[in-house]
Parts: C-alpha cells; structure tokens; sequence
C-alpha cells in the first residue's frame, strides 16, 4: 500500500505517516524511486507492536 493508502487504514493524516518517517517510527517502507510503499503484513505487525497491554484484573470485585 502506498502512503495514502496506509493513512486512510490507520485513520490518521497523511502528514502523520511522513513525520513517522523522519523521526524512525511507523511501519517499515519499501522505497521505489520516489515512492514509498508499506507491505500488509509489515502494516499488522507494526499493530500488533503499538497494542498498550491489558489492565490487570481488578481485585475490587473480589471478597
């Protein structure tokens, strides 16, 4: 997928993806000439990186 492309997916902006870029986050790219292009599967497992871990358990409710 192209820059637009991944954008659109993510529901971000593309300028987002471009300041990922320079500052090394985001997913990995494949440049071709003067475009940049993102695999799906480099797309998803970048995700799966960014998911923020689960809360533990709430004791709360317990007696």
């Amino acid at each position: 997928m192209d820059v637009a492309e991944l954008a659109n997916y993510l529901g971000i902006p593309v300028s987002t993806v471009y300041d990922w870029r320079v500052h090394g986050k985001g997913p990995p790219a494949y440049r071709f000439d003067k475009h940049l292009k993102f695999a799906v599967s480099d797309v998803q497992a970048w995700m799966a990186q960014q998911r923020e871990p689960s809360a533990p358990p709430s004791t709360s409710a317990r007696r």
